[in-house]
Formats: structure tokens, C-alpha cells, sequence
């Protein structure tokens, strides 16, 4: 029985629409939280790459008018790479039936784990086209990325999608929706865990603190890969815990595997976002593993 919960705030996903003739152009909250989530992290770059005290003896990896370009490569790989992650892991048979629709990414449904894929293949074609250090540079984009998984993960919770499970917490929200307000065992309205809170708050505001610390206050930047590994165990470890929070994705809902696990081991499994990200700490560690063996073999020589 519900005894506490929060009314989903009154807000739309469309923060303005103008009708021009029988076109209607509308701005979108998730829209403008890539928007701006590039704009910061771009900022953060150059900001970055202006001090030369954080990076080795070599310099830092671009020049601010080279991050100006690699923008472009960037925006390019996270439309592209976010998109086809979703339609590819979690909806195939759906855009496969609506191949238009995968168009329509003004309407969410993008991937993190895909546009983290698309990201890193734009940013290597880019540093290999421009002669730029690998690691230097995927240590800017990690200390770039946080803002945007903030902004992307509020876009989510407005957007009325991504909920959490059900829960009976003072926090708890009632999303609108049958979908949403339709839960197993429960009668009557239904609140659920606002997991997408959960991500912006863990994955953004508290993983990008730590990485500013890490580069501004550690001088982790003079060491190449170092902020990498720890955005990619930060991540995978925030993304996974969530996991606990978030409902199944519909898709791997059956009635065999009723907890939606995308790996199922007896009674125990993992959800698909667990499966992705699990991964990304094991990569983590290995670069910070390397990143800190050639830091001490740097200062011993």
C-alpha cells in the first residue's frame, strides 16, 4: 500500500513550440541538455589545456582551436553512436518495424554506452588524423563528460522515462502514465524510484567533482589514461548500482526471467546496463593500473 510519495512535477518535455504555417518547431529539454552538456565540456577542455602545469613536460594533447574542432567529431559520434546503441541493443525489433523512427532522436532513446563508443571512434580518428596523444586526449573528454550525463539524466526524468522500480520511500515518485502508475501486487497508483536522479546525482554532479579534483588539485593529468580510469570505474560502478533501482527493460521482461536480467545465471543475473558497464571498470583499472606503473618507472629513471 502507498503511504509516501512525490507528484511527478508539472512540466512537459517541450520547453517552448512555435507554429510557423502548418510546421511546428519546437526546443526540448532533452535537446538542450546535449546542447549545453557539449558547450561545458567543451569549455572544460580549454580550460583545461590553458594550464600547462597539469599536463607532463610534453604539453597538453590539442590546442584550444584543435578542441574547437573535435566538437564537431564529438557531436557527430554521440548522435550517431547514442542512437544506434539504443536501437541496437535494447529496441532492435522495434526500429527494425519503424525504421523511420530511429530518426526521431529528438523523442530520447539514446544509449550512453553507444554514444560512449561513438565518441571514442571520433576521438581516435581524430587524434590519429592529427598526430595528438591518445590517452591525453580520452583523459580531456573523461574530465568533459560528466556535465552532460547530469543535464542527459535531469532530460530523462522530464522526458518521463527510465523510471526506477517500485518503491514506498518519502522520495518516491508517481510518474504519469498507465505504464508508469501500473505495477505487480500493487494496487492503486504506484510510485517508483527516481533512478534518473539517481544517475545525474552519482554519474554527474558526484563523478565530475571527483575527476575536477583528481585534474585540478592531484595533477592527475600529468599522468596519461589516469582521469580515463577513473571516469570509466566511476561510471560503471554508479551505472551499476543504479541498475538495483531501475525497472527492467521491458524487452528482457519474460515470464522465465521475470527480474529482466540480459544475463541470467540461475536465480542471479545482470541487468543490460550492468552487462555494458561491468566492462568499463575492468578497463578502468587497467589503465590506472599502467597509468601509475609508468608514472613510477618516470620518476626512477
Amino acid at each position: 500500500m502507498l503511504t509516501a510519495a512525490l507528484p511527478f512535477p508539472d512540466i512537459g518535455p517541450e520547453i517552448f513550440s512555435i507554429e510557423i504555417g502548418t510546421v511546428t518547431l519546437a526546443l526540448r529539454w532533452y535537446a538542450l541538455a546535449y546542447i549545453v552538456g557539449l558547450l561545458m565540456g567543451w569549455r572544460l577542455c580549454v580550460a583545461a589545456v590553458r594550464r600547462a602545469a597539469f599536463w607532463p613536460a610534453s604539453g597538453p594533447p590539442l590546442s584550444p582551436h584543435q578542441i574547437e574542432n573535435l566538437l564537431t567529431w564529438i557531436i557527430i559520434g554521440v548522435v550517431v553512436g547514442g542512437r544506434l546503441g539504443f536501437v541496437l541493443v535494447y529496441q532492435p525489433e522495434y526500429y527494425l518495424a519503424n525504421p523511420l523512427e530511429i530518426l526521431k532522436v529528438w523523442q530520447g532513446g539514446m544509449s550512453f554506452h553507444g554514444g560512449f563508443a561513438g565518441v571514442a571512434v571520433a576521438g581516435l580518428a581524430y587524434c590519429m588524423r592529427q598526430h595528438a596523444s591518445i590517452l591525453g586526449t580520452a583523459d580531456l573528454l573523461a574530465l568533459a563528460t560528466p556535465p552532460g550525463l547530469f543535464l542527459g539524466r535531469l532530460a530523462n526524468f522530464i522526458n518521463n522515462e527510465l523510471w526506477g522500480r517500485p518503491a514506498d520511500l518519502p522520495w518516491a515518485v508517481i510518474f504519469p502514465g498507465e505504464a508508469a502508475q501500473t505495477c505487480p501486487g500493487i494496487e492503486g497508483l504506484c510510485a517508483r524510484h527516481p533512478s534518473q536522479l539517481y544517475e545525474a546525482l552519482l554519474e554527474g554532479l558526484l563523478l565530475g567533482a571527483l575527476l575536477l579534483v583528481l585534474a585540478w588539485r592531484r595533477g592527475w593529468l600529468r599522468r596519461p589514461g589516469a582521469i580515463t580510469g577513473a571516469f570509466l570505474v566511476g561510471y560503471g560502478l554508479a551505472r551499476s548500482f543504479v541498475e538495483l533501482f531501475r525497472q527492467p527493460d521491458a524487452q528482457f521482461v519474460t515470464a522465465s526471467n521475470p527480474t529482466g536480467y540480459a544475463l541470467q545465471f540461475g536465480d542471479w543475473g545482470l541487468t543490460m546496463g550492468q552487462t555494458l558497464s561491468l566492462p568499463m571498470v575492468a578497463v578502468g583499472i587497467g589503465l590506472l593500473w599502467l597509468s601509475f606503473r609508468q608514472s613510477r618507472r618516470e620518476q626512477t629513471a
